[in-house]
């Protein structure tokens, strides 16, 4: 096992990932930018350094700084987390060329993965349902003909596309040029590539993940499913495991599809494979995560494994011991991602954190890095943290992430709690039916 890991990245994932390697018995090294000197991954790290200034190419996308300090701590491996470099292949390559393991899969799997254009030719060799699209188009002409053959709308997407960037809803031969247009910029700015593709656009569906664990024998299994319709300008907001109202015979065909295409890339450690799901129950692959993902909490709540300490061991070598009968699937959870922004305009809010009380019971947790008096910088994502509960069923988990959320204070900085308030006591949230319309529905009503 590896004896120490550098996390290169921050706030509430790389504390998830530290907390796991104190348990492990690893020692860790911590990253930051001059942001970050007082941010909680920086001390509880058994080693921290500075790499660079508060913007994120500057620090935390610094691969030069971050493999330096990797190779004189004599780290043996560095773990991405998620969002930052956890993606990025160049990035994992270069941990090899330099004797560093990445805790991933290995980098030419992330590319011919993280190209979501190659992603669906994959599926469609692993007989893995897709939806009607296009291969990578030239100009915006070509997406007009696509557009047409498929039908409108469609989806115009980024290849190399993450985190909501790089996608726009097309619903009209005459909105194609801008939304081309768009997407090429934005994509260009956010991903280095502006290549894209289109899908045929499915709406009023579910959005479902499968979490999925493999090693390097090529044993895959199975950690659970996600709901993760919940979403604002396909952002995801609120999580849980397992997806409501999925028939098991749907969902056992969607976790075969899962680890079909798991063992056609010859995948290993951690990923997510992600689904549209129709009223009907058919499903539509529409991309893999070659990651840890934020939601991945929920999923760890229900089945009782430690997501994290596998993904570092199946990253060493070692072979996952127990079988898919094992895994557990009988409570359920829910997440919400407590954010700073503004409740109006939804814009991202920074200052420091005055008052926090946190909510404490049996299966409640936040994960998370802040802490009273932190001050939370403008340079980085807005989420302050993950609060997930468990119950036995849906309806307790319901209410009892109502009673953690109004027992939730943070005071000095705007927050979404409220939202979160709101879609607990929706009725549609509350049957299970929602769709990745629900915040445009509840946005009409207001």
């Amino acid at each position: 096992m590896y004896s120490k890991i550098l996390i290169a990245n921050r706030g509430e994932v790389a504390v998830r990932i530290i907390r796991a390697c104190r348990e492990m018995g690893i020692r860790t090294v911590a990253v930051y930018s001059s942001a970050d000197e007082e941010a909680l991954h920086t001390s509880m790290a058994d080693e921290s350094y500075c790499i660079g200034g508060p913007l994120v190419k500057d620090s935390y996308l610094n691969e030069a700084a971050i493999i330096t300090v990797a190779k004189e701590t004599h780290s043996q491996a560095i773990h991405p987390g998620y969002g930052m470099l956890s993606e990025n292949p160049e990035f994992a390559r270069k941990c090899e060329e330099n004797g560093i393991a990445f805790i991933g899969p290995d980098y030419k799997i992330m590319k011919k993965m993280g190209q979501k254009d190659i992603a669906r030719e994959m599926a469609k060799r692993a007989e893995v349902p897709v939806t009607k699209g296009s291969g990578i188009l030239r100009d915006a002409n070509e997406a007009v003909e696509k557009a047409e053959q498929c039908g409108y709308p469609v989806i115009l997407k980024a290849r190399a596309g993450g985190g909501g960037k790089g996608i726009r809803i097309v619903r009209q031969r005459e909105e194609m040029k801008h939304a081309y247009e768009s997407v090429f910029e934005e994509a260009k700015a956010s991903f280095g590539d502006g290549a894209m593709y289109l899908e045929q656009y499915l709406e009023n569906v579910k959005h479902i993940e499968v979490q999925i664990l493999a090693d390097k024998e090529g044993k895959v299994v199975v950690l659970g499913d996600r709901d993760c319709s919940v979403q604002r300008k396909n952002q995801k907001l609120i999580e849980e495991c397992p997806a409501p109202i999925l028939s098991n015979v749907t969902r056992k065909k969607i976790y075969e599809a899962a680890v079909r295409l798991a063992k056609k890339v010859g995948y290993t450690t951690v990923g997510t494979v992600e689904f549209l799901v129709t009223e009907k129950e058919q499903f539509y692959f529409m991309e893999m995560n070659t990651r840890l993902q934020v939601e991945h909490s929920v999923t760890e709540m229900v089945c009782g494994i430690d997501i994290v300490k596998w993904q570092i061991r199946t990253a060493n070598g070692f072979t996952i011991p127990f079988q898919q009968s094992d895994i557990r699937n009988n409570n359920h959870a829910i997440e919400c991602r407590i954010c700073a922004e503004d409740a109006k305009t939804f814009q991202p809010a920074c200052g420091k954190i005055e008052i926090l009380h946190v909510p404490g019971g049996p299966n409640v947790r936040f994960d998370s890095a802040v802490y009273q008096d932190y001050v939370v910088p403008p340079f980085y994502d807005s989420m302050l943290g993950k609060l997930i509960v468990c119950s036995g069923t849906r309806e307790e988990a319901i209410r009892k992430m109502k009673s953690s959320l109004s027992e939730f204070i943070l005071y000095g900085v705007e927050n979404n709690r409220d939202f979160h308030m709101n879609v607990m006591g929706n009725s549609e949230f509350e049957k299970g039916s929602y769709t990745t319309d629900l915040w445009n529905q509840m946005q009409k009503k207001e």
